[in-house]
């Protein structure tokens, strides 16, 4: 099957929209915040809708290789994250504790009490044996799949 570049850019670019949506909905509708290894998966699928649209109106090949370098930054950071949810290695000090260093312990508490715990190395949700990082990581190798095969394309 042959589609086009802009094609390809289109659906690579409305694949990590569609990531973000899901995010946001298991954020504000699944009522699950995410951990700061969470958001840092997302920066590189807003990176990428960015690149999209700015692909579709320069043409070009540097643009779809960006973007499977977005879409490959994202697929690492979930594969990081994956990791730590499994105990294979250690994650951020600041995704289990926070930091302390000059508060009062009124101040303190205030801290403690007022935010939600959200720790990197436990798996919010998970289906068919794979966590939500684990599954962000394989539908962004996709994209990046789908980022080269508009880089490769002709027209």
């Amino acid at each position: 099957m042959t589609l086009s570049r802009p094609t390809l850019i289109l659906l690579a670019g409305l694949g990590s929209a569609a990531m973000m949506l899901g995010a946001l909905g298991f954020q504000y509708i699944g009522e699950m915040p995410p951990c700061k290894l969470c958001y840092w998966q997302r920066y590189p699928h807003i990176a990428a809708i960015v690149i999209a649209l700015i692909a579709l109106a320069i043409p070009g090949r540097l643009w779809p290789l960006l973007g499977a370098l977005a879409a490959l930054t994202t697929a690492g950071i979930g594969l990081y994250h994956t990791g730590v949810e499994r105990k294979i290695w250690e994650g951020p000090a600041s995704c289990s504790s926070a930091s302390i260093e000059g508060l009062s312990v009124d101040a303190l508490l205030d801290q403690i009490r007022s935010a939600p715990i959200v720790r990197c190395d436990e798996v919010a949700w998970e289906m068919l044996g794979l966590s939500m990082p684990s599954w962000n990581a394989l539908a962004s190798i996709i994209l990046a799949l789908i980022w080269l095969w508009a880089a490769r394309s002709r027209v």
